[in-house]
């Protein structure tokens, strides 16, 4: 596979996102009312939960239902999701996860993640793989249904 020119520093970030995704997402203890944590941050990356409240990424960060997930220049962010789907931001990038759920004894649950602008490498989890209606991505333009397991989305910033 040939890496796109943005996507060449961050590939080590995605190449740990993925090996790690399956372990992680089994071996999670996370609470319910929390979606995943952060695999691994380069530069800067900030968390914006419900309440307003934003504070700086960190490995290991747990990443709430809905929060928003905002990536500075020559910045990148890689989460996983308790289904084990892998989340990786570019750098300026801005995503809101508007809805998370998974029950992993039924291995069903819903996700809906907005793509404000800058890009989103997805690799589905559970969710995506037994369920793909259940996952949507939205831009400023369009809503995109789920039919592959990995794939690139771009958005640039509308004026």
């Amino acid at each position: 596979m040939r890496l796109k020119p943005w996507t060449r520093p961050y590939a080590l970030l995605l190449a740990a996102a993925i090996a790690s995704s399956a372990t992680a997402a089994a071996q999670t203890t996370l609470p319910p009312e929390h979606a995943g944590f952060v695999k691994s941050v380069r530069g800067d990356v900030q968390l914006l939960n419900v309440t307003g409240v934003m504070r700086t990424a960190h490995a290991g960060d747990e990443v709430a239902p809905i929060e928003r997930i905002v990536t500075g220049a020559d910045s990148a962010a890689s989460l996983v999701l308790r289904d084990g789907t892998v989340l990786v931001l570019g750098p300026s990038s801005r995503l809101d996860m508007k809805e998370f759920s998974f029950n992993p004894t039924a291995q069903d649950g819903g996700l809906l993640v907005s793509l404000l602008r800058g890009s989103l490498r997805m690799i589905s989890g559970l969710i995506g793989k037994a369920h793909p209606d259940a996952v949507r991505i939205e831009t400023q333009t369009t809503t995109i249904g789920i039919r592959g397991t990995d794939f690139i989305v771009q958005a640039d910033p509308q004026p």
